[in-house]
Order: C-alpha cells, then sequence, then structure tokens
C-alpha cells in the first residue's frame, strides 16, 4: 500500500535511482500522475514535463473508457471495447477530448510544446495502470518522436498490463500488482481525484525549489 501518490512517487523514484543525473526527461500524465512526476524528477535530478493524454469515455459511463487519445493526436482504441459504441459516437468523443486536451496544454503547461525528445530516454510516469490505453497513447507518442528509450513506471498495474508493456516500452517499473486488481485506488490510502489547481501548485513549488 502506498499512503498517497506523494509517497508512491517517492518509492518510484528509489527504483528509478539508475537515471539519476542521466539527462533522462520525466513526462507526467495529469491529473494523477503529477505529483509522482515531480517525486521522480526530484529524486533523479531529472527535467520534468507534463504529457497530455485523454481516456476515450462511454458515453453514458464517463468513469471507464474504450480508447485514449494523446496530444499528438496519436489514438488507441481497444476493438472489443469500442464494439458497442457507434461510429459517430466515437469520432465525437474523440473531438471532445482533443479540446479537452487543447484546453490542459494551456492550462496545465503553459500552452509551452513538449521538451524535446528525439534521443533522450523518457520515463513516462503516472498513479497506476489500469486499462493502460492513455499509457498506450503516451509510448506511441514517444514512438513516433525518436525517444532513445522509453521506460514506463507506475507504482501499480495488473500482470496483463505489464505483459503488454514489457512489449511495447524498452522498461517496465511497476512496485505492486496485487492478484485480484480491480483499481488503481486499492493500493492507496488517500485517493482522490486531483485537480487544474493541485497540479499548477505542485510546478510551481518544484520550479521554485
Amino acid at each position: 500500500m502506498f499512503r498517497d501518490r506523494k509517497d508512491a512517487g517517492q518509492k518510484l523514484g528509489l527504483a528509478l535511482q539508475k537515471y539519476k543525473d542521466s539527462n533522462a526527461l520525466v513526462l507526467a500524465i495529469p491529473r494523477g500522475g503529477v505529483e509522482l512526476g515531480v517525486e521522480v524528477a526530484k529524486a533523479l535530478q531529472c527535467d520534468l514535463s507534463l504529457l497530455i493524454c485523454r481516456k476515450l469515455p462511454y458515453p453514458h459511463n464517463p468513469e471507464s473508457g474504450f480508447g485514449a487519445i494523446a496530444e499528438d493526436g496519436s489514438v488507441y482504441i481497444n476493438q472489443m471495447a469500442a464494439a458497442y459504441v457507434p461510429e459517430y459516437e466515437i469520432e465525437r468523443i474523440i473531438t471532445e477530448q482533443s479540446k479537452e486536451i487543447e484546453r490542459r496544454i494551456q492550462t496545465l503547461r503553459n500552452g509551452k510544446p513538449l521538451p524535446q525528445i528525439k534521443d533522450r530516454t523518457v520515463i513516462l510516469v503516472d498513479d497506476g495502470i489500469a486499462m493502460g490505453s492513455t499509457m498506450h497513447t503516451a509510448v506511441a507518442l514517444c514512438r513516433k518522436q525518436e525517444a532513445k528509450k522509453i521506460i514506463v513506471a507506475v507504482p501499480v498495474a495488473g500482470a496483463q498490463a505489464i505483459e503488454k508493456f514489457s512489449q511495447m516500452a524498452d522498461e517496465v517499473i511497476v512496485l505492486e500488482s496485487p492478484a485480484d486488481f480491480h483499481a488503481v485506488a486499492q493500493v492507496y490510502e488517500n485517493w482522490y481525484d486531483v485537480s487544474d489547481e493541485e497540479v499548477m501548485g505542485l510546478l510551481q513549488k518544484m520550479e521554485q525549489s
């Protein structure tokens, strides 16, 4: 169990010590991954930025999704999960989430582009992997940008996700993989939805330190 996202981020930082002072780039997936990304970047003395991805939520069940989209337009659709979603709904949801990505780039990253990824070691950080759709698009974006090495680093993921990302990424760091895994929140004592304001506060604090 992790106390909270800060605790999980500190433990991830310890697990990634071999990348300390290596000019690696930590890319946190907001909003849940940002506090972890801050802790990892501090522990490794690395650059930090936010990589914006969005789940493609079901029309009547926004907690669940059938795919994801990244800020460069990389889309991943789980065909089985999307089997009953009409094509026009999929298009509408992609458009909607693309607008939310734009908003988040402006709000959370001050409209700045991503740092250069080409030829760099990139560490993708989130607070956990459930279905893995958003992480799938994050890895796809880094591949397209020709990252030298892609590391997926999360506190928790299921066995299937670990297997999948072991094939997609160059390295996978997962601290906990419960046999009876249903949701990322189950390994956190203190779990809550993170706001834009909290993300901006965390980044501001890091810049000042």
